[in-house]
């Protein structure tokens, strides 16, 4: 396999302000490089994209914080992507939030053909611009995947990338979105499997996803609130009952080693909730771990 090339996508998908300073998880690349993340790898540093999602508010017209802003961030990512996979690079992204998902995966099916994703997330993120409850595109990346969302963000990142049968959901919990997304997730098709059963037996629970999704290109998208809000306080959406680190790296070690897994992406580590820089160092030691 190719070496990693880790790639930062500095956004955060709450909106920030205009030529303010970095802040939330637009800080994350920098804070695991700044871990070692890079050096520890022996990786391949593709520095950072020069890409932003800013204005809080939730723009009226399309339904999404950061607005017309959110869309050129996706159409990046899918380019940057699809140039390392031309180039014979294995993408390692880093964010920034889950949004740069929503680019990877186009960027994947650009350079590959078709493609499918492990979504590893405390959520399953089929909300749409409408049916989101914040409007943050890190809601949406699965929905959007699929051909479901806004017209601009849909158009950035082209043909739809997946069906239903080419999504495997590792992790999600939150019963609130749950009641929401469940019905709409057994419609289309999307495997979802909690942290039970990662618990009990991730080496089964890999197997099993990697053989439903066969032998197609396959992205995996990590989400840090994946993990227990104890195991990993530095994200801002907290909830109990997620994998602990250990857990979360003997899932993603047999995917990463796995033949047909091109490409990882990693989102939403707020180093500002992690002043002392104890949680971005433990991200790296499991990122370290299961990818190298």
């Amino acid at each position: 396999m190719a070496g990693w090339s880790v790639l930062g996508v500095p956004i955060d998908s709450v909106g920030t302000v205009d030529g303010g300073p970095a802040s939330g998880t637009e800080r994350s690349p920098d804070a695991l490089r700044g871990a070692g993340l890079v050096g520890r790898l022996g990786a391949h540093d593709a520095g950072d994209l020069d890409v932003r999602i800013t204005g809080a508010r939730r723009d009226p017209a399309t339904g999404l914080v950061g607005g017309g802003t959110t869309a050129p961030v996706i159409a990046e990512v899918r380019r940057a992507v699809a140039a390392l996979l031309r180039d014979g690079g294995r993408p390692l992204v880093v964010g920034g939030c889950c949004a740069l998902e929503v680019g990877a995966v186009p960027g994947v099916r650009d350079a590959l053909g078709d493609v499918a994703l492990v979504h590893v997330d405390g959520h399953l993120d089929l909300y749409d611009h409408r049916t989101s409850p914040t409007g943050e595109v890190a809601d949406m990346p699965v929905a959007l995947l699929l051909g479901i969302g806004e017209p601009g963000l849909l158009a950035a990142s082209g043909p739809r990338a997946l069906d239903g049968d080419g999504v495997v959901v590792l992790g999600a919990r939150d019963p609130d979105e749950a009641r929401d997304l469940a019905p709409l997730a057994a419609r289309l098709g999307v495997r979802a499997t909690g942290p039970e059963e990662i618990r009990a037996d991730a080496a089964a629970v890999t197997a099993s996803s990697l053989a439903a999704l066969g032998a197609r290109p396959t992205w995996v998208h990590v989400d840090v609130d994946v993990l227990d809000q104890d195991a990993f306080p530095a994200t801002d959406y907290l909830l109990p009952g997620g994998l602990a680190l250990h857990e979360l790296g003997a899932l993603l070690h047999p995917l990463a080693s796995s033949e047909h897994v091109v490409g990882v992406s990693v989102a939403c580590y707020n180093p500002d909730k992690d002043p002392d820089g104890i949680w971005g160092a433990a991200l790296v030691e499991l990122l370290v771990g299961a990818l190298g």
